[in-house]
C-alpha cells in the first residue's frame, strides 16, 4: 500500500514538472523573440585611414562597454603593429549594451580589415550582419577599397548608413564628399551623419540611426543549428576560439558540433558572448554572435567561412560563400643563420596558429641553404609576417624575389602549378604558360590620369573604362597581370598621384602569356634565388638593370666576377666585377722586359686557379635588389 502510495506520488510530480517546463519554455521562446528584435548587428567598412577604429573606440566608450581603466586607443587592434601602422590587419567583435527609449538593445559591432588583401575577410564579416556602417573622411571622400566594399554589403542586402567622418578637421569639405555618397549609393542627403571619431561628434545619432535602421537578426530558434564561422584566434591555454553568428537553431554549453568544410566534429567545452572580455553563457540563439571553444588545436581546422552545425540533429546546407582563402603571392623565406632552420620551422607553425591564411613548405637553396616557400594573401601581409618573425620571434630572415602563382602545361597536357621559377619545367617540355590577370580600379584626381595609365599600360595593362566623377576625380580600370602589381606598383601610383590615388583589385582568372624563365649566373654558376619569371619583352631590359645592381653591391674578390643574365642557354646581358689586383711588378726596376712578363704570368695563373676554388658571396642585400631597380 505504501509502496502504492509512492509511486502514485512520483508519477504525479513527473507530471507537474513536465507541465511547468512545457510553459518555463514556452516562456523563453517568447522572450528569445523579444530578445531577437533587440539584437543589431553591424559592421563597420571604411578605405585604409578613414577613422574607423578611432570611430569605434567612440562608440565603446558612449556605450560604457569599456571601463576608464580598461581603455586605450584603437580598443579592436590587438597588435602594436595595427596600432603604430594605423591599420586594422585581423577583424574583431564586440558587445555593446545601449539603452534606447526605455528597451535594451544588444549591439554586436564587427570590425573589418580596410586593406585588399584581407578582403575574403570583410565578406565574411559582412555576411554576418545585417547593416553596415560607411564610414567616409570628409578629406578625402570615396575611394576605390571603399566602393569595393559598398558592393558587397548591397550584395548581402545590409542596411547601409553613412557617417562623415573627420569633420573637425578645416580641410573638411562636406557639401563635395556628400555628392559623391549621393552618387554612390543614393538616398537622402538629410540620412548622412556628420561625426568626428577624435570629439564624439556624432556618435548619439550614429547609435540611434543603428538601432532604427538596421534590420533586427531573422532565424528560427528551433529549426536546427546554422551558424557561420566568421573569424577565428588561437589561445595558447584553450586552442581555437572560433568566432559564431548564429543564422537558425540554438547551441548549448557540451553539445557536439560538426563543422561543414573539415566534417571535424567536437564538443562545445564553453560558448559565450563577445564583451570586452569573454562572458561565458549556457546557451546561444538565432541572431546571436559569439565565441565557441571546443579545445581545437589545429587552426586549419577552422576555416573563415564554414558553417558550424549540431552533430546529432544538423541543418540541411551550408552557409553560401565559403571558400578556400588561396595565397596570391609567394617567397621564399630563409634564416640568415643556417642554425636557425629549426627556429624558424617553430616560429612559422605558431604564427600560422594566429593567421591560418599563412601558408608555408620547406624548400632548399643552392645559395641560401635550407628555408620555406611562403604563400602570402598580398604584398601587406608578406611585410606583416616579416615585421612579426622579427618582433615576436626575434628572427633574422631573408626574403627572396616575391613572385605570383603561375599554371604551366606540359607537350604531354599536364597542368603544373608553379610557385617559384625553379620548378618551371625545362623549355623541351613545355608547352604554353598561363598567368593570373586582375581587374584594377584606381581612383585618382585628373591631373595624374595620364601619369597613371601610362604606369598601367607600362605594366602590360589594358584600360577597360574611364568614368569622370565629381569635384575633377576620375575612376579607371584596367585589366592587368598580377605579376606586375606585386614589385614596386603601389609605391609608383602613390608617387605619381602624390598620395591621391586609391587602388583596389580581385583576380578575374588566368590567361595565356609568353614568359621565360630569367637566371642570373655567378662565375657560370645559377643562383636559383635570384631566378624570376618575366615577359619576353621585358626580359632584356629587366636582366640589364639587375647586372648593373649586382655589380654594384657584389664586393670585389682577389679575381673577376662574372655576373650574367640568360634565358635558358642564350646570355642577354654581362657585367663584370674587377678583380682585387697586386701590383707584382713594383720590384722590378729596370731589367729585361720578360722578367715582368713573367711575374705577370705567374699572378695570371693564380686567378685562374683561384676563380675555379673560391665562392661569391651574395650580400643580403642582393636579394632585394630586384625590388628596388628604380
Amino acid at each position: 500500500m505504501l509502496k502504492q502510495f509512492f509511486r502514485i506520488a512520483i508519477i504525479g510530480y513527473n507530471s507537474i514538472s513536465l507541465q511547468i517546463r512545457k510553459v518555463y519554455s514556452d516562456c523563453k521562446k517568447v522572450d528569445d523573440n523579444i530578445i531577437m528584435d533587440n539584437i543589431r548587428n553591424f559592421c563597420i567598412i571604411a578605405h585604409i585611414d578613414h577613422g574607423k577604429s578611432t570611430l569605434a573606440d567612440r562608440l565603446l566608450q558612449a556605450t560604457g562597454s569599456v571601463s576608464d581603466r580598461d581603455y586605450q586607443d584603437q580598443m579592436l587592434d590587438d597588435m602594436d603593429l595595427e596600432r603604430e601602422r594605423g591599420i586594422t590587419i585581423k577583424s574583431h567583435a564586440i558587445q555593446m549594451d545601449y539603452k534606447y527609449e526605455g528597451k535594451d538593445y544588444v549591439l554586436n559591432l564587427i570590425d573589418t580589415p580596410g586593406h585588399v588583401d584581407f578582403s575574403y575577410e570583410v565578406s565574411r564579416s559582412i555576411a554576418a550582419c545585417e547593416g553596415a556602417l560607411l564610414i567616409l573622411d570628409a578629406t578625402q571622400g570615396v575611394q576605390a577599397q571603399t566602393i569595393s566594399n559598398v558592393f558587397l554589403a548591397m550584395e548581402h542586402d545590409l542596411e547601409i548608413i553613412p557617417v562623415l567622418n573627420k569633420m573637425d578637421l578645416d580641410a573638411a569639405m562636406p557639401e563635395e564628399v556628400k555628392d559623391q555618397i549621393e552618387e554612390l549609393i543614393g538616398g537622402n542627403r538629410e540620412d548622412i551623419i556628420e561625426a568626428s571619431g577624435k570629439t564624439g561628434l556624432g556618435i548619439d545619432e550614429i547609435l540611434k540611426a543603428v538601432i532604427e535602421k538596421v534590420p533586427a537578426p531573422k532565424g528560427d530558434p528551433n529549426a536546427p543549428l546554422q551558424a557561420l564561422v566568421f573569424d577565428s584566434v588561437f589561445n595558447q591555454y584553450r586552442g581555437i576560439e572560433a568566432y559564431i553568428k548564429i543564422q537558425n537553431g540554438t547551441i548549448r554549453k557540451g553539445d557536439l558540433v560538426k563543422f561543414f568544410a573539415t566534417e571535424k566534429e567536437y564538443s562545445a567545452e564553453e560558448i559565450g558572448m563577445l564583451k570586452y572580455k569573454q562572458e561565458p553563457r549556457q546557451v546561444l540563439r538565432a541572431g546571436d554572435v559569439g565565441y565557441i571553444i571546443s579545445g581545437i588545436k589545429t587552426a586549419k581546422e577552422v576555416k573563415v567561412g564554414d558553417t558550424l552545425t549540431n552533430k546529432i540533429n544538423p541543418c540541411a546546407e551550408a552557409i553560401s560563400g565559403f571558400e578556400d582563402v588561396k595565397p596570391m603571392v609567394f617567397a621564399g623565406i630563409y634564416p640568415i643563420d643556417a642554425d636557425d632552420y629549426e627556429d624558424l620551422r617553430e616560429s612559422m607553425e605558431k604564427l600560422q596558429l594566429n593567421d591560418a591564411s599563412l601558408t608555408f613548405e620547406p624548400e632548399s637553396s643552392a645559395a641560401l641553404g635550407f628555408g620555406f616557400r611562403c604563400g602570402f594573401l598580398g604584398l601587406l601581409h608578406m611585410e606583416i609576417i616579416q615585421e612579426r618573425l622579427d618582433r615576436e620571434f626575434d628572427m633574422d630572415v631573408i626574403t627572396t624575389v616575391p613572385n605570383v602563382s603561375y599554371k604551366a602545361y606540359t607537350s604531354k597536357g599536364e597542368m603544373i602549378d608553379v610557385h617559384n621559377p625553379s620548378g618551371l619545367p625545362e623549355a623541351t617540355q613545355l608547352d604554353y604558360i598561363e598567368e593570373p590577370y586582375i581587374k584594377a580600379q584606381i581612383i585618382s584626381k585628373a591631373d595624374y590620369v595620364g601619369q597613371i595609365m601610362k604606369l598601367c599600360i607600362e605594366k602590360r595593362g589594358v584600360l577597360k573604362n574611364q568614368i569622370y566623377l565629381p569635384n575633377d576625380r576620375v575612376e579607371v580600370s584596367f585589366v592587368m597581370p598580377l605579376a606586375e602589381i606585386v614589385f614596386d606598383f603601389y609605391d609608383k601610383l602613390k608617387s605619381i598621384s602624390r598620395g591621391y590615388a586609391s587602388f583596389d583589385y580581385h583576380q578575374i582568372g588566368y590567361e595565356r602569356a609568353s614568359l621565360a624563365r630569367l637566371d642570373i649566373l655567378l662565375n657560370s654558376e645559377m643562383v636559383d634565388a635570384l631566378s624570376t619569371l618575366i615577359h619576353k619583352d621585358n626580359a632584356y631590359n629587366f636582366g640589364r638593370r639587375m647586372c648593373e645592381k649586382l655589380k654594384e653591391l657584389i664586393p670585389r674578390q682577389q679575381f673577376d666576377i662574372a655576373i650574367q643574365a640568360a634565358i635558358g642557354a642564350k646570355i642577354i646581358a654581362r657585367e663584370t666585377v674587377k678583380a682585387v689586383r697586386k701590383d707584382v711588378t713594383a720590384k722590378c726596376y729596370g731589367g729585361d722586359i720578360t722578367r715582368k712578363r713573367k711575374l705577370l704570368e705567374k699572378q695570371k695563373k693564380g686567378k685562374k686557379r683561384m676563380r675555379q676554388v673560391g665562392n661569391v658571396e651574395v650580400p643580403q642585400q642582393a636579394f632585394l635588389a630586384v625590388l628596388k631597380l628604380d
